[in-house]
């Protein structure tokens, strides 16, 4: 791997930690791609070669994650889970964490509380499918 692949890989993975670190906040490309130093264009095109989905779908996976957790740890609603991991519309979440999960939240609420297991386990068990059917291409 040459080094400019290797320093633009570090560049994307800047920019994922910061949509990481501020999943709940507005994020958008031209301050996505101002972490990565790049334009917009080549921070998408870029992010999507390097993570195999687009940074929208990386940021919506990531508050979904969030949220799976939230539904079944807390008892806050559904509207307040949606708000606090940076959707804005109630429509957008749903439609979006059934697509991601297969279900709808107040479905995926009622499998009740989270059980006592080691976090990467749980992790691994709960991680919405679209990752571990990019992860299958990747290897195929």
């Amino acid at each position: 791997m040459s080094r400019a692949v290797e320093e633009l890989n570090r560049r994307m993975l800047r920019a994922r930690d910061a949509m990481d670190r501020a999943y709940a906040q507005p994020l958008d490309i031209p301050q996505l791609a101002r972490v990565a130093n790049v334009s917009e264009a080549h921070f998408i095109r870029t992010f999507r070669g390097t993570f195999d989905e687009t940074p929208h779908r990386y940021l919506q996976r990531r508050r979904v994650e969030r949220a799976m957790y939230l539904l079944r740890a807390t008892e806050r609603s559904v509207t307040d889970v949606c708000l606090d991991v940076g959707f804005t519309s109630l429509g957008t979440f749903s439609r979006s964490f059934r697509h991601i999960v297969g279900e709808a939240p107040a479905t995926y609420r009622r499998r009740g509380p989270i059980k006592a297991v080691p976090n990467c386990f749980a992790m691994a068990w709960t991680r919405p499918s679209s990752f571990g059917e990019a992860v299958a291409r990747k290897i195929v």
